[in-house]
């Protein structure tokens, strides 16, 4: 839920509010008399026949008479026509073309329509869901799933998958699991996807032990892209025994020669870990050339870890490689495209965007204030690398505390009740400065806070990240 300047304007992603269309019959469209036998007749009995004498002292003989005295056989036909039902009839499927509004991208009124109870096809509802797989909105994503379990195509597979896939989008394994473990035909990409969301979510213990189960069952054929997704649950996980452990498996029983997607997964395990030398040695030994995204991938985590030398070395190697990179811009390239960034809060059927190209609300500016001298004395200081702009320290300060991820967590406290989780996301990479403050708001407020980069998912809670502090 979250970005860098707050728009002032919020798209609604569906309104709760439900229309109905009330078809009414024009013989219902009739006034109760002033007065009629109080115990008045069904509408399908004829009117009572009466002898000479009164026998009851309410029949409309003993009342006075008056000039305007209704006639009794009138009063009883009118009851007869407000005694049929009232119709009462949902918008139906011909009076909407649900498949033209999702070609239109009108995807809110179309769950509005769907909600009202027009029935939806296979194909309204594999185009719903993936607005949602793209959206990343659970809430949304939420909704469309209560109309499809509701629906004839509740037990489609193709469409459980791609459920499956949007709750993993959108950061939410413990729903992707819920509706995996229910189908009942999984395709290997659907196990992958799985074993990858574990991972990028933090957990890539779990993961590992989808794959375990997966090779119990003996039905699927491993491939490569299996053992890729399991290298990076290994990674997420800091496994760098079980790392090797697999990457031999898969050589030796699987018979999966390795392609440079396995050899960067091992990187990744050793990198995340801290063991720089040996993941330097494992390149040089590889038997294949070394690509660019291999020294990239080592200058990363020299950085992280703060070797230089290292650090440089890559450097050296990767310019070989290739020669368009530009030493100069060596500390800054991960954020070069700063100025068009923004971030999204997801909160109840809206999302809030923040772009750091328009000014945000005062509220959001108030309570980042606030927060800043409770950050300092939990330990927060400044990292002014993160600043591109050639300021002096304490503008650069300045800069850091208003980036958007944290005006959009700061509106969401503001705007949510008590311990709701926010989910902020980002179209690009999160800073190391911001990822160190986030974590620190996060032991502040009591909240977790959930940003999803272009990288991962970052579930921030009681001070500690699901990445580790490596992503």
């Amino acid at each position: 839920m979250a970005s860098s300047s707050f728009s002032g304007t919020a798209n609604s992603i569906f309104s709760p509010n439900t229309l109905l269309k009330f078809r009414l019959p024009p013989s219902t469209l009739h006034f109760q008399p002033l007065y009629a036998a109080p115990h008045e007749p069904s509408a399908t009995a004829s009117p009572p026949q009466h002898s000479g004498r009164n026998t009851s002292r309410y029949s409309p003989q003993s009342r006075p008479r008056r000039n305007n005295k209704p006639d009794y056989k009138k009063t009883t036909t009118t009851i007869q026509k407000e005694a049929k039902p009232l119709t009462v009839s949902l918008i139906s499927a011909d009076d909407v073309n649900l498949m033209t509004l999702c070609n239109e991208g009108k995807f809110e009124e179309v769950i509005q329509y769907v909600t009202q109870g027009v029935g939806a096809d296979f194909r309204v509802f594999e185009a719903l869901l993936s607005y949602c797989t793209k959206l990343a909105s659970l809430d949304v994503g939420e909704k469309v799933h209560e109309l499809l379990i509701r629906s004839p195509w509740s037990n489609n597979v193709e469409l459980n998958g791609r459920l499956v896939e949007m709750y993993v989008k959108s950061g939410s394994m413990r729903n992707a699991r819920k509706v995996f473990d229910k189908m009942r035909e999984k395709k290997l990409e659907l196990w992958h996807l799985m074993i990858s969301g574990y991972a990028e979510s933090g957990d890539g213990e779990s993961g590992l032990h989808l794959f375990e189960h997966m090779r119990k069952l003996r039905v699927l054929e491993l491939n490569g892209d299996t053992f890729s997704a399991v290298l990076s649950a290994c990674a997420s996980k800091g496994a760098v025994k079980q790392g090797f452990v697999y990457f031999e498996l898969m050589k030796n029983e699987y018979g999966i020669v390795p392609e440079i997607e396995h050899y960067l997964g091992i990187i990744d395990v050793l990198g995340k870990s801290g063991h720089l030398n040996e993941a330097l040695e494992f390149v040089e030994d590889m038997p294949i050339e070394p690509t660019k995204e291999v020294w990239q991938s080592i200058i990363n985590f020299a950085r992280i870890h703060g070797d230089i030398e290292l650090e440089d070395r890559a450097e050296e190697l990767l310019i070989r490689l290739d020669s368009s990179r530009n030493m100069a811009d060596k500390p800054l390239a991960p954020f070069q495209k700063r100025h068009s960034q923004f971030n999204m809060l997801e909160g109840k059927d809206r999302v809030n965007e923040f772009k750091s190209t328009i000014q945000h609300r005062a509220d959001a500016y108030e309570k980042l204030k606030g927060l800043s001298g409770q950050m300092r004395d939990a330990g927060y200081v400044p990292d002014t690398r993160y600043v591109l702009h050639d300021i002096d320290e304490a503008a650069k300060e300045q800069a850091l505390m208003y980036h958007s991820e944290r005006l959009a967590i700061a509106y969401g406290l503001i705007s949510t009740p008590a311990r709701t989780t926010l989910r902020i996301i980002k179209n690009l990479r999160i800073c190391g400065d911001c990822h160190n403050a986030i974590k620190i708001m996060s032991k502040i407020v009591g909240r977790e806070l959930i940003v999803r980069d272009n990288k991962r998912f970052h579930h921030f809670r009681d001070g500690k990240c699901s990445c580790n502090d490596y992503w």
